[in-house]
């Protein structure tokens, strides 16, 4: 039986301690998968990881592509899933406003690039969404993570254009909602910070959506997480 970690006050607040003090030296920036970087915590990538393979999707999409590892690291749960029987033509769909050079060659240089397409614009552009819908035309099962730029109105557009293609019994994630929990000086010349994050998009979204539930199970069994209140779960 899974424990609700956050039920151990004393772990929960070392866990909480921790995060923070790991944000200023980007401890995030550590982990690589498959070759790319990620910039993730390695316990919200296992929690994808169950994710994907709870869901079976045969399409993720990805705002927000940096150096490419998180699209590598869900192309090759994919590809896993396949190899398992799952949906044998699963994909995986990147949007970036400013797709460098070097880590698109990185990307399509890598094995796991069967499983990637990429389009390079403002992920709340009508044309790219328009070109978002086109992709999710026709796939059965969507899961949608965002984690571009965080802030409150940015995130909203985003979740109003693309959790509604997520599919019922899966996930859109919110990445960085944890902007709302750390202290406000942390975030130096960035547009976001407390107040204005994901995790005030998440709140202002929810109040007209019903369909979608935040999962505090996920939340409450890592406990070292950025995306607080970003597991959103399609529940009808």
């Amino acid at each position: 039986m899974i424990m609700n970690k956050s039920d151990d006050s004393k772990l929960a607040a070392i866990a909480s301690s921790f995060l923070t003090a790991s944000i200023e030296p980007k401890y995030s920036y550590n982990y690589s998968w498959l070759g790319r970087p990620i910039i993730q915590y390695p316990q919200d990538m296992v929690a994808m990881q169950e994710l994907i393979w709870k869901v079976q999707p045969d399409l993720i999409i990805e705002t927000g592509i940096a150096h490419g590892g998180s699209l590598i690291f869900s192309a090759s749960i994919l590809e896993l899933n396949a190899i398992c029987g799952g949906c044998q033509d699963a994909e995986v769909l990147g949007l970036d406003i400013d797709i460098r050079a070097h880590n698109r060659e990185a990307i399509e240089a890598h094995p796991m690039f069967k499983r990637i397409s990429m389009i390079q614009g403002s992920s709340i552009a009508p044309e790219v969404i328009e070109q978002v819908k086109a992709k999710a035309a026709g796939k059965q099962k969507i899961l949608v993570c965002l984690d571009s730029n965080h802030t409150h109105d940015h995130v909203l557009a985003e979740l109003e254009a693309y959790a509604p293609l997520t599919s019922v019994g899966s996930y859109c994630v919110v990445f960085d909602t944890v902007i709302e929990d750390l202290p406000d000086d942390m975030f130096g010349d960035r547009p976001w910070g407390v107040g204005n994050n994901p995790k005030t998009a998440v709140w202002e979204y929810l109040k007209a959506h019903p369909e979608f539930e935040i999962d505090k199970s996920i939340q409450h069994k890592l406990l070292i997480t950025v995306a607080p209140d970003g597991y959103l779960k399609r529940v009808y």
